[in-house]
């Protein structure tokens, strides 16, 4: 299961290590991309799969579609470790989520998503009952 929130620092070379629970479920070759709210999003390889067979079977000529099809698909890339275990994340990606030094990662169910601390601590700190009772209309 993804689940969990698990807090590190990327090194200065812009390399993080996903924690192990978490690739453990992910498996090797990942692939990272940018994700909603600000954050980046890692999926396993057959979870982007289907991810991205839902994303290239939406209309081509559609511009509202295609702008986030185009950012999600361009940004994104399958992971390859270095013998430490590091990914190199890159500066569009690190940019966009407006990652430094620390980071969060956050089990999201069938993905893992990844915070800059301090995004993440804002994010968090909203009204979490009112969350939990918005899930109630769909059935959770």
């Amino acid at each position: 299961m993804l689940i969990g929130t698990y807090r590190h620092q990327i090194d200065e070379k812009c390399r993080m290590r996903m924690p192990a629970k978490l690739k453990a479920e992910l498996g090797d070759g990942f692939v990272i991309t940018k994700g909603t709210n600000g954050c980046l999003t890692a999926f396993s390889k057959t979870k982007f799969d289907e991810v991205y067979n839902k994303l290239t079977n939406l209309p081509i000529f559609d511009a509202n579609i295609q702008k986030p099809v185009r950012m999600i698909l361009s940004s994104a890339f399958e992971t390859e470790e270095d013998k430490q275990g590091r990914i190199l994340v890159a500066k569009e990606l690190r940019d966009y989520a407006k990652i430094q030094k620390n980071i969060v990662f956050v089990g999201a169910g069938n993905r893992v998503e990844i915070w800059a601390e301090e995004e993440w601590d804002t994010y968090a700190d909203g009204d979490l009952a009112q969350s939990i009772n918005s899930l109630s209309g769909l059935g959770v």
